[in-house]
Parts: C-alpha cells; sequence; structure tokens
C-alpha cells in the first residue's frame, strides 16, 4: 500500500526528458524541509492507493514515461515493488530522489535524478555521498543553486567526485525566481562547468504554484 498525494499527465519540466510527455506519481511524505521546496503540500497529503490502482491509473494516461516524485519516495517501502511493476509494463521509469536516502534498491533499469543538497537548501549535511558511486551511466545528477555558494559547492562536488564522466548528466537548477537564470548560466560558462543548465518548464508554462502540471 503506498500513500500518494497525487498522479497526473502532464509535460516533463526536467532533467534531459524535459518537454515529453509524462504521467507523474508523486507519494505522500518527505523527512527534508529544504528552504525552496516547492511542493511542501505533498508532506501530508494523500491518499492509501494499492499498487494494483497506482499502476492502472498510470496505464489510463497510455504515457510510455512515468516518473515516481514527492515528498522523497524512496521513504515508502512499496516504492520498490512499483517500480517493478511499470517497468515490465513496458514504462521508461524516472525516480526523483533526494539523495538523502540509500538508491541501491532502486531496480538497475530506473532513471534516478539524484539531487546533491547544497548549504542554501538547509539540508546539505543530510546528503548520502555513497549515492554518487551508485549512479548507473543512464543516472542524472541535480543541483538546485540558490546563491553564488551553492554554485562553488556544486562545482567542488562535481569536480572531486568526477561527476562529468558517470552519470548521463549533471544539471544545475536555479531556485525559481530567487537566482536569475541568465547570472547562473554566465557563471558556468565563465568556469566552463561540465554540465547542464536546469529551468523548470513547468514553471514557465503554468503559474509556479499551480499543482498537478
Amino acid at each position: 500500500m503506498l500513500t500518494v498525494n497525487e498522479i497526473f499527465y502532464s509535460i516533463q519540466g526536467e532533467s534531459t526528458r524535459a518537454g515529453e510527455p509524462c504521467v507523474f506519481v508523486r507519494l505522500t511524505a518527505c523527512d527534508l524541509r529544504c528552504s525552496w521546496c516547492d511542493t511542501p503540500y505533498a508532506f501530508y497529503e494523500g491518499r492509501k492507493m494499492s499498487i494494483d490502482d497506482v499502476v492502472t491509473a498510470v496505464e489510463a494516461h497510455r504515457c510510455p514515461l512515468v516518473e515516481i516524485t514527492g515528498g522523497e519516495p524512496l521513504l515508502q517501502e512499496d516504492v520498490y515493488p512499483l517500480m517493478d511493476r511499470l517497468l515490465a509494463a513496458g514504462r521508461t521509469v524516472m525516480l526523483e530522489t533526494g539523495g538523502h536516502r540509500s538508491i541501491d534498491r532502486v531496480p538497475p533499469a530506473v532513471r534516478k535524478i539524484v539531487d546533491v543538497k547544497c548549504p542554501g537548501s538547509g539540508e546539505a549535511d543530510k546528503n548520502d555521498w555513497q549515492n554518487l558511486d551508485r549512479l548507473a551511466p543512464h543516472d542524472e545528477v541535480k543541483f538546485v543553486v540558490r546563491d553564488r555558494v551553492d554554485y562553488e559547492f556544486a562545482c567542488d562536488v562535481i569536480d572531486r567526485h568526477d561527476l562529468a564522466s558517470r552519470p548521463s548528466a549533471v544539471l544545475l537548477s536555479p531556485v525559481h525566481g530567487v537566482l536569475d537564470p541568465k547570472t547562473l548560466s554566465e557563471w558556468m560558462l565563465a568556469d566552463r562547468v561540465p554540465a547542464r543548465l536546469q529551468l523548470q518548464l513547468h514553471k514557465y508554462i503554468w503559474s509556479p504554484t499551480t499543482r498537478g502540471v
């Protein structure tokens, strides 16, 4: 049994799959409280659903791409059989995780988007650094950057862990409405950072506060 905040069909707003239609399964609960969190409603709101019911709801959208997100989806034990079921149904499955929970039990075929929390999040001390050694070649690493301190932290992690050569992408995402993407772009260009600028596409298509997109 899972506690599900929402299931919806929209345009993928992040990752290297940005712009593609995607079904999102947002699970309830998170044990982090990042300063820039844009889904605090997922901390507590949700309803109980069986794995069968979640798979049925996903299949109703007839979309090959599925993302499991939160909250922090790895807090729920049944997320693992859910991922297995979706893979068995022929879906491409992505997992968005906060980076503080081990990803070693995630099915190998799942494309993991692993956050590394920067100081501006207030949760940088929670990072599970071993996750960077658990990455598969198709996985991605994301840094949400609030300011110059966060940017320099991200650059240091990218360099020390040789992230440019291991996951499929390294993403630097400015906190929406706080750090100007132009500023972050200029920093990245000046330093020739081996990473990709990521904008939250859905926040430009719809209002940043719109739910279910």
